[in-house]
């Protein structure tokens, strides 16, 4: 929605477009001049939008609507930002100089009448005609109207400097709501810019630069010093270094090795790599990074919600206490001037304008996910984001989230006459079509060509192991569970580590213990939650009691649960779900494909999105993208001070109005006080919600 400045009137379209027949939700973020609009399956996408396109046109005349995908060309945009403002910020210098004239200078009162009134024109026509077409378009209630009204009313009553002064001091509140606007319009735009404009694909000897889209699994591509990685893929050939920032946040360049899996949105340094592509385009990690900050502002937050729908209530309960201030005085005092009492109502008229705080607090929660994606952190709307602020609980998954899920074969046990090199042997061809850490780890170990011509009727069981035919022989490869399960005797070391068990032919052949290493920041991560307020840590675990609790031991987690199957940990979720308090909050960390259940079921679901799957990713309603715990630490004090911001706002906004309302009520307060209330609480608030950009020490 091309040219909507408006904040009051978008959340008025909104809440009509909301009602059509056959929309299910309508979201219409005015920072990102967008509507989301979800509708039953029945109805035609092109009949709602042409619809909408009549709503806004009869409540926003001048307002261009395109379909998303569809947007004006972006120079065209930008050129037409720039003219308009200063075609504004010329009226405002030019009616600047004509009022300090007037009020300065002795003119006669005539002279004085009809330089106002040029300076009215100039700076207020262009309101007076919108306030006339909102009037047709059945809007009575917006911005423009009450700034006609209180405009003209104190020229009406003689007071004509404060009617130019409402014009011009409103007309420089919007132009600078629409510099602060367009600035964080332009930030979520930044974070466009991580998307790859083509690549260059490999076809014989030859690169053609083509669309990312039209790349396909298994293709080769190469990507040049400097380039953008369009694809996800595994590198072939080529060693460099990688410019991370725009998906992590880090500044230090990474390197890059054959062999290594490489994510798209990164920036190759200075070798030629050969990538093999493992994801198509829209499965990638850029693709799905571009999604989420596109989508981000259809999650609201509360605060928001809430907002939206007293501006609606707070505009009519004001102008008819206008109305009544004017009236019944003059009606029932005895003696009370109608040109006193309607100059009392002419400032309630200019203070009710909820625009400071329609503005304002979705513009902090944008700061506030603008920052946090700087810092490799996505988050998905301003729900998850002030949701942060209540966390009571973390649960965290072991593998991969508190520790590096880099799995090395620490030892061997074979039992039952059964050699070192068997037990690896069957356990490497057991596990050869899994892509678990842990089967990695044994085929490194293993170290020989897998011949997969010798596995037969391979099954994996989730949560327990596999269980193959190897060579004719029957094997079982797992944890406990699953030789229990077969009623298989065994023995378990006491260690700290993954214990694989084997069984050959049904006769317990001995176990391979693998280690992982906890992440550096882990135990420094759990400290800093329960520092900010978080009350309870707890770790969730598929390891046995031994190993889990060790960890948690070392890392100052506050409960650990073992042995648990991905089904389990979503009823764990669930139970400490029920032990909350009232207000309080769950948040579930994790980052496999098993993990996706439980960070859908989470209040808020934490993905480590580097390594993470994409499922993952996808159920997740936060996603760290360095892999890095101790960024849910950062993401927490980005909320609780975006959340600051965001209260400072109401608080200042409301209580400015709340004084001056009064005051006016009481013939204490001038227009003057009255336009401050608007304009100036208006400027404040937006330049406050402004830090939420900057946020430091996170």
């Amino acid at each position: 929605m091309d040219g909507l400045d408006c904040a009051a009137c978008a959340a008025k379209i909104e809440a009509v477009v909301q009602k059509l027949p056959g929309v299910n939700t309508a979201t219409l973020d005015f920072v990102g001049s967008k509507m989301l609009v979800e509708t039953a399956e029945e109805v035609d996408p092109d009949d709602i939008f042409d619809k909408i396109r009549a709503i806004v046109m009869r409540m926003e005349h001048g307002v261009l609507v395109t379909w998303a995908d569809q947007p004006a060309a972006k120079g065209a945009e930008d050129h037409e930002f720039k003219t308009e403002f200063r075609r504004q910020l010329a009226k405002i210098v030019i009616v600047g100089i004509i009022f300090a004239v007037a009020k300065i200078l002795k003119f006669t009162a005539d002279v004085e009448l009809v330089l106002y009134l040029i300076s009215y024109i100039i700076i207020g026509g262009s309101v007076i005609v919108r306030a006339v077409r909102g009037l047709f378009g059945r809007q009575i209630f917006n911005e423009y109207f009450l700034m006609s009204v209180a405009s003209a009313g104190a020229f009406l009553v003689g007071e004509h400097p404060e009617g130019v002064a409402v014009m011009l001091f409103y007309q420089i509140g919007e132009l600078l709501q629409e510099r602060a606007v367009d600035h964080s319009r332009r930030s979520i735009s930044a974070l466009m810019q991580i998307k790859p404009e083509y690549a260059n694909l490999q076809q014989g000897d030859k690169l053609i630069k083509v669309s990312p889209e039209q790349v396909k699994i298994g293709d080769m591509i190469v990507i040049k010093p400097g380039e953008k990685v369009p694809l996800d893929g595994m590198i072939i050939e080529g060693v460099s270094m990688a410019d991370t920032s725009a998906l992590t946040g880090e500044s230090v360049p990474r390197e890059l090795q054959p062999g290594q899996e490489i994510l798209s949105g990164i920036i190759n340094g200075s070798g030629l790599l050969t990538v093999k592509v493992t994801k198509e385009y829209a499965q990638s990690t850029v693709a799905q990074i571009l999604e989420l900050t596109q989508n981000v502002s259809s999650r609201k937050a509360p605060t928001e919600k809430f907002i939206s729908k007293f501006a609606r209530y707070y505009t009519p309960i004001v102008v008819f206490g206008a109305l009544a201030l004017a009236l019944i005085p003059t009606l029932f005092v005895p003696g009370a001037s109608f040109a006193d009492w309607g100059y009392r109502a002419l400032v309630f008229l200019v203070i009710s304008c909820p625009c400071a705080l329609v503005v304002s607090i979705p513009l902090g929660f944008y700061g506030g996910i603008g920052c946090a994606s700087r810092r490799g952190i996505l988050i998905k709307g301003s729900n998850y984001l002030e949701a942060l602020n209540k966390l009571e609980t973390v649960v965290f998954d072991k593998t991969g989230t508190l520790t590096k899920g880099v799995f090395e074969v620490d030892d061997i046990n074979p039992e039952n006459g059964f050699t070192r090199e068997q037990l690896l042997y069957f356990a490497a061809y057991a596990e050869s079509f899994s892509n678990h850490p842990i089967a990695r780890s044994l085929l490194k170990a293993f170290a020989a060509e897998v011949d997969s011509n010798r596995i037969e009727n391979y099954q994996e069981i989730a949560g327990m192991g596999v269980k193959a035919e190897i060579n004719g022989h029957a094997v079982s490869a797992g944890n406990a569970r699953l030789l229990d399960s077969e009623q298989i005797g065994h023995t378990t070391p006491i260690t700290v580590g993954s214990v694989i068990h084997l069984a050959v032919d049904r006769q317990y052949a001995g176990n391979i213990v693998i280690s992982d290493q906890i992440k550096e920041d882990a135990s420094s991560a759990i400290k800093e939650l329960k520092k900010l307020g978080v009350k309870i840590t707890v770790m969730l675990s598929g390891d046995n009691k031994f190993t889990g609790e060790s960890i948690g031991s070392k890392l100052g987690i506050d409960v650990v649960y073992t042995d648990l199957l991905p089904a389990d940990k979503v009823e764990k979720l669930e139970m400490l779900e029920r032990n909350k308090t009232q207000r309080g909050k769950v948040a579930f960390v994790g980052d496999g494909l098993n993990d996706a259940p439980a960070l859908a079921r989470a209040d808020i679901g934490i993905a480590m999105g580097g390594l993470g799957s994409a499922a993952a990713i996808e159920a997740a309603d936060i996603v760290i993208m360095n892999d890095q715990p101790s960024k849910i630490a950062s993401a927490f004090k980005i909320a609780k001070k975006t959340s600051g911001i965001v209260y400072q706002n109401i608080a200042l906004a409301l209580g400015i109005k709340a004084v001056i309302l009064l005051l006016g009520a009481l013939g204490i307060a001038t227009m003057w006080m009255a336009v401050f209330g608007d304009v100036g609480v208006l400027i404040l608030a937006v330049l406050n919600s402004l830090r939420a950009t900057s946020i430091r020490d996170v």
